[in-house]
């Protein structure tokens, strides 16, 4: 529509001209902000969820969530019908190792939100930086930056550490390079965890770890925020862990499998007594439990053949080199076959932990092998509902559990004031949870995506 202007009198000044141009240019004000009316909103908050809802959305944060019953369109807002469809917050994948190829993978799926736990220290940052100001297009990213591990480190981008100061020398290193968060690996000792967890606090930083020589419940009462994988639990429960710990000092696939085999002859009351300590220490777990799902069957040739490799460039398959890993590992059919029995604990281990009150994150190890960046959140989340979590709980892990291990209070839900990111589904998550792969659009700071049209611009 063309602007009109009238005719000022002769004494009118520029002041006055530019009022006017401003005015005829406002009888059709932009709309900067949007509507989602008519869908059933999960608000993360663990309550019951709120049907026929309108989330109000303005300038990348939510305005309002409330009932579509007497709502009236604020001014500058453009509605969107999303009837017949369910809105849940954007989901969190709390153990990452975030690469460029990963970022539109994680938007197609739903994930708004990435805890980076491992990458060469400076591209990481760099990496992180470039796309929490939008020179790219990703995930929100919290990065750990370069991990902590005993010496001899087991990957040589790691930041390494002999005694307790060079660790703290380690975590100073991480605070000046801007890390969210601190990260330790197998080799790190107790001394050794001390020292990070007491140089960490200086910083206000939390520490995850992979554990390897330090048992769960020793990290727990030192002061971990989280622990990844499920580590460190067996080495907890177990009478005499000196075994596990000797394959864990000779390098990350001895001392995986030994970690991993070890789980079946696990006792029940141990893993009662392990879940409830570290239930009442405040210790988060990331279990990652499609990492132990994906290694029990990598000896089945489906595993390399799954239609959703497509997703994956061909280079980036090409390099995890699964037959290669798996010749490095040397596992045989009795690993595979002990890495399946040890699932069942792990998910009772589960169960017992959360039924003691404990905090479970869902996190996935992608980009690693065979870990589709996105994808396989959703996959954690159906393992999370088949270990006996309800699916209103697995949406609470891929949540707002995750915005908790964060610290971080603006994301994990939808309520005023919080973060604009949200994915819109076709079907209810709470009748089934691989409904979660129903994904329609996607929310991320305020801008609304497509699914299908981020998969196009892979």
């Amino acid at each position: 529509m063309p602007m009109r202007f009238r005719r000022l009198p002769p004494t009118a000044g520029p002041s006055l001209l530019l009022v006017a141009v401003v005015l005829a240019g406002c009888h059709r004000p932009k709309p900067d902000g949007l509507a989602l009316v008519g869908a059933t909103v999960i608000d993360g908050s663990g309550g019951p969820a709120l049907p026929d809802a309108v989330v109000v959305v303005r300038r990348g944060h939510i305005e309002s969530v409330g009932t579509r019953a007497g709502f009236q369109l604020p001014p500058r807002t453009l509605e969107v019908d999303v009837r017949g469809r369910w809105i849940i917050p954007g989901l969190i994948d709390a153990h990452a190792h975030l690469q460029p190829w990963a970022l539109p993978r994680y938007l197609r799926w739903g994930v708004t939100t990435v805890r980076d736990v491992h990458g060469q220290l400076d591209s990481i940052i760099q990496l992180r930086d470039r796309v929490n100001l939008g020179a790219l297009t990703g995930p929100r990213v919290y990065s750990a930056g370069a991990m902590i591990d005993g010496e001899p480190t087991t990957y040589p981008d790691a930041l390494g550490a002999e005694r307790p100061r060079d660790a703290r020398r380690d975590v100073d290193r991480l605070v000046n390079a801007g890390a969210d968060l601190v990260k330790v690996y197998t080799h790190v000792t107790p001394a050794l965890m001390t020292a990070v967890l007491d140089e960490a606090r200086t910083f206000n930083l939390r520490v995850a770890g992979h554990l390897g020589l330090t048992d769960a419940v020793t990290a727990a009462k030192d002061g971990i925020s989280s622990i990844e994988h499920l580590t460190g639990v067996p080495e907890a429960c177990l009478p005499d862990p000196s075994a596990v710990y000797a394959a864990h000092a000779r390098g990350f696939f001895a001392g995986w499998t030994a970690f991993e085999r070890s789980w079946a002859g696990l006792d029940s009351a141990a893993l009662g007594r392990v879940a409830a300590t570290l239930a009442s220490q405040r210790v988060a777990l990331v279990p990652t439990l499609v990492v132990h799902e994906t290694f029990s069957r990598l000896d089945d040739p489906a595993a390399l053949q799954d239609t959703m490799l497509r997703a994956v460039p061909p280079a980036q398959v090409e390099h995890w080199n699964v037959p290669g890993m798996v010749r490095r590992a040397g596992w045989t059919a009795a690993d595979y076959s002990a890495f399946r029995a040890a699932r069942p604990r792990q998910n009772l281990f589960l169960r017992l932990f959360a039924a003691a009150g404990g905090t479970i994150a869902a996190g996935t190890d992608a980009s690693n092998q065979l870990l589709i960046p996105g994808y396989s959140e959703h996959e954690e989340l159906a393992l999370l509902v088949a270990a006996g979590l309800s699916p209103r709980d697995a949406l609470l892990a891929g949540t707002r559990n995750g915005a908790i291990l964060l610290g971080v209070d603006s994301l994990g839900l939808l309520a005023p004031g919080k973060v604009a990111d949200l994915v819109v589904l076709r079907r209810d998550p709470l009748a089934d949870i691989a409904n979660t792969l129903a994904i329609d659009r996607v929310m991320k700071s305020g801008y609304l995506l497509s699914a299908d049209s981020i998969a196009k611009a892979w």
